[in-house]
């Protein structure tokens, strides 16, 4: 029997590596504009054609290599920053593996230029598929300059997995901003099919989040530095005002690097208990400075998920610093005692003597003397065994139900959570609803009950709300007959580089909506209109929220993004869970609902509608 274990040629295994390291052009991106910082660059240029897909070009005025390193710097596991096991516990450099610009090389077609200073020429090499086709001397400034071409191109499955180039250019972004971000001190530039994104000068962390992000963002940070023996945490937090629903700006960084981490994501969240609304997100760009003997960034290929030595007492240390932070502006509401009629606390004298404290007496008080009891509200003939139980506080109102043998109680239940509230109704809908439906109650401001013939409906109101005003905004969509209301004070509104790759594309359809946006230049937008009816929402949070779920879905053609749109405004515009409704208000609720194409599931896919049997209702009451 012959031997069937083999060892992979060099080829294949580089590319099995790539499949690790590089996911997309935005992979190719980080590790060679992480190269370049490890070199000791203080700008570095980006540029992208087609969202990577036709070539991604990284250019530095690094110390660059010589015609050696150059050319050992693409074989697997070649580095300059490990030599020993133990030099993995003590890095401070980005990339160390060694397997970044081999994996490159498997997937792609490599030109590289570079140079020393001490060197009066620099090498050219070319590369396609692992393999070295040219090596030359050439003249090039001093640095490194990769040009990257056709990425996936012998791998032709990878290449059609690829996303649209909207997609793939917001994950450039992405990237581009997690590096960017904790550099501060270097010059970095992105170019996108030769249209200028970034354009990032040496600054200061506060300075560089507001460069990226807009200058919007500036009056809503709080600083944040603390030093302990286990790290040091320095960086931004976002006021409570500033809570959003959709992608806020959240980073944290270890020693230069990002990472991401659910558990400190939480002490941040805890530390606003209380102070945003249930749902929303704070922005933050937190900055930790560890010994690189406490953390190991080496359990993931793309480095970025860590493990710390000591994490549960750095979750208290990151906890109290955003307490502190948000204290220290004043932020949280402080206690007014009022002072009006206080007592007046004499200061202690040791030489006057004490007086007892003299106590009032009533001595015609008489515990046993009987009182006026309230009066007992009447009782509809038949039903005084029901009420026999009932304290004199109940309120009891007859109606024109009891004409029909049925009661309608309105009652203020120990309970505060509990509100319920009766309507009668007659559903469209007369294969679900009865036709004489007895009642409809609200419980805990959230569900709207109603028997029905197989038993008890107990729908949603929110998500019910959002499945009518889903479908209205898409009528509203495609007959063009959306309402703009003007308004008094235009509000502005500013967007990122990332939403600005897709806002023209959105903003007929925003219009159609109702929406009026004018160009203010640059990244911002005046408000002059909104869509008519959703008074009382914020405008530039609800335009902010329907660009981000546009970004986040990728959408691409008109009618993927009327839904994505539809869908959004539909659910910042629906009843919040908890408001209580009136009888009309239940009424139109439910009837509304039973016209929807879709009565059983949101958009998004989550049920809105329950039904209790009878006989499981039935069984309840067992003995």
């Amino acid at each position: 029997m012959s031997d069937i274990i083999q060892l992979l040629p060099d080829s294949v295994a580089n590319q099995i590596a790539a499949g690790e390291v590089i996911q997309r052009p935005a992979s190719v991106i980080k590790e060679l504009v992480e190269n370049a910082i490890d070199a000791g660059a203080t700008s570095i240029n980006v540029l992208v054609v087609d969202a990577g897909r036709t070539s991604i070009q990284v250019i530095d005025n690094g110390k660059g290599m010589s015609e050696t390193d150059a050319r050992l710097s693409f074989e697997r596991h070649a580095t300059s920053k490990i030599r020993k096991a133990d030099d993995l516990f003590s890095l401070h450099t980005m990339g160390f593996r060694g397997e970044a610009l081999a994996s490159i090389a498997a997937v792609a077609q490599i030109e590289l230029k570079t140079r020393m200073a001490s060197d009066d020429l620099g090498t050219h090499l070319s590369i396609s598929g692992s393999r070295f086709t040219n090596q030359e001397p050439c003249s090039c400034p001093v640095g490194s300059n990769f040009l990257v071409e056709n990425l996936f191109f012998n791998v032709p499955a990878r290449r059609k997995f690829l996303k649209s180039n909207t997609t793939e250019l917001n994950n450039i972004i992405n990237a581009f901003e997690r590096i960017v971000l904790v550099y501060p001190h270097i010059a970095f530039t992105l170019y996108s099919n030769g249209t200028e994104l970034f354009n990032l000068r040496s600054c200061n962390y506060r300075q560089r989040i507001v460069e990226v992000f807009g200058k919007r963002l500036n009056q809503d940070l709080l600083s944040i530095d603390v030093d302990t023996s286990l790290c040091h945490i320095h960086g931004f937090v976002g006021k409570p005002e500033s809570a959003r629903k959709k992608t806020p700006q959240q980073y944290f960084f270890v020693n230069e690097r990002y990472m991401k981490h659910p558990y400190f994501h939480k002490a941040v969240i805890t530390a606003f208990d209380r102070l945003i609304p249930q749902g929303e997100q704070i922005p933050y760009f937190l900055y930790f400075e560890v010994p690189p003997t406490n953390i190991d960034v080496n359990i993931h290929p793309t480095k970025t998920e860590i493990k710390f030595e000591n994490e549960q007492a750095i979750w208290q240390i990151l906890l109290a610093a955003v307490k502190e932070a948000v204290g220290r502006f004043n932020d949280i509401p402080s206690i007014d005692f009022d002072t009006e009629g206080k007592p007046d606390i004499p200061v202690f004298d040791p030489h006057s003597g004490t007086k007892a404290p003299k106590v009032e007496i009533n001595p015609s008080f008489n515990p046993f003397k009987q009182t006026a009891q309230p009066q007992k509200p009447s009782v509809p003939e038949g039903w005084e065994e029901l009420y026999s139980g009932l304290d004199g506080n109940a309120e009891i109102r007859q109606s024109k139900l009891f004409e029909q043998d049925e009661l309608d109680v309105n009652t203020t239940p120990t309970d505060e959570s509990l509100i319920i509230s009766s309507a009668s109704t007659t559903s469209t809908n007369e294969s679900m609803i009865e036709e004489k439906s007895p009642s409809h109650y609200q419980y805990k401001g959230s569900y709207i009950m109603t028997a029905v013939k197989s038993g008890l409906m107990i729908i949603d109101q929110h998500r019910a709300h959002i499945r009518i005003l889903y479908e209205e905004y898409l009528r509203q969509l495609s007959s063009h007959k959306a309402h703009s209301q003007k308004v008094l004070f235009p509000e502005v509104v500013q967007f990122t580089v990332s939403d600005k790759l897709i806002i023209d594309r959105i903003l007929p359809e925003m219009a159609e909506m109702g929406f009026q946006l004018d160009s203010l230049g640059g990244d911002s937008y005046a408000v002059n209109g909104v869509p008519a009816g959703i008074e009382g929402l914020n405008a530039v949070s609800l335009i902010q929220d329907m660009v981000a779920s546009a970004v986040e879905s990728g959408a691409s053609v008109k009618e993927d993004i009327d839904r994505t749109l539809a869908l959004s405004l539909a659910r910042n515009a629906a009843i919040p869970q908890g408001q209580v409704l009136t009888n009309s208000e239940m009424d139109n609720l439910v009837n509304e609902l039973f016209t929807c194409e879709n009565v059983n599931y949101t958009p998004s896919g989550e049920p809105i509608i329950a039904v209790m049997k009878q006989l499981d209702i039935e069984h309840l009451f067992d003995s």
